[in-house]
């Protein structure tokens, strides 16, 4: 794994402190690390939905109902 030396505000050390403290993560850097995979998901997700309106926009409408839509965005959400 890269060793990384990165700064906080006080206020972002002081949140990531308290994680740790309260047993939520037992470092911070397994916080970060879990921020940053919570963020790759989250840009997984954008990117499917910018490329979902692309191709309505492109061909008009899309034919996938609300239910569909819907389930398939809680399965992106669920992996």
């Amino acid at each position: 794994m890269a060793r990384q030396s990165i700064s906080f505000t006080k206020p972002n050390d002081e949140w990531l402190k308290n994680q740790v403290d309260n047993k939520e993560y037992s470092s911070k850097s397994e916080l970060v690390n879990d921020l940053i995979r919570q963020a790759r998901n989250q840009q997984v997700q954008i990117d499917w939905i910018r490329t979902k309106l692309e191709r309505a926009e492109n061909s008009g409408f899309t034919s996938d109902d609300k239910a569909q839509i819907l389930k398939q965005s809680k399965s992106l959400l669920n992996g």
